[in-house]
């Protein structure tokens, strides 16, 4: 599970880290472009992944209060990337460094309608690694919406044949 689980978090860091390299060269005014998605725009999709990953860092941290990164600030594109570049970072070291055991362990917390739950550590991982990569396939169809010809590939057996 841990060695997955390992993959999956670096895959995840480096994923985001593609397709927001590629964000950034866009001209600006095209990130707040409305596109038909999930959310409005490439801002709203950044600022998602990185409240996500942030809010299920404190739900397992046991963190009663959240601390929603788009509601504390208004933070540019360029600040709404590192963020989110920093939270995938801290899952990844946390990851390397957790135990098998300590990915089995259970967790209670509340969803932000206060619906209490519990889950593993690993589970919480999982999702949350699956779900960055629905909301980067998002992104791959906003931008090429918005005219980006040359996105870059960021399939998970596409970064395991650059590590192996």
């Amino acid at each position: 599970m841990k060695e997955l689980l390992s993959a999956y978090a670096a895959y995840n860091s480096w994923a985001h880290e593609q397709m927001t390299n590629t964000i950034l060269q866009m001209d600006e005014h095209l990130h707040q472009q409305i596109v038909k998605s999930s959310f409005p725009n490439l801002y709203a999709t950044i600022l998602h992944l990185w409240d996500a990953e942030s809010i299920w860092w404190q739900r397992m941290e046991g963190h009663q209060q959240m601390l929603i990164p788009s509601k504390q600030f208004n933070p540019t594109m360029k600040e709404a990337v590192n963020g989110l570049l920093q939270q995938a970072g801290e899952w990844e070291r946390f990851v390397q460094n957790t135990t098998e055991e300590q990915l089995q362990r259970e967790f209670y917390y509340n969803n932000l309608k206060g619906d209490s739950f519990r889950s593993a550590v690993w589970q919480v991982t999982h999702h949350l690694f699956n779900h960055g990569t629905y909301h980067r396939g998002q992104l791959v169809t906003m931008m090429r919406e918005l005219g980006v010809t040359e996105i870059p590939a960021t399939d998970f057996i596409h970064w395991y044949r650059t590590r192996v």
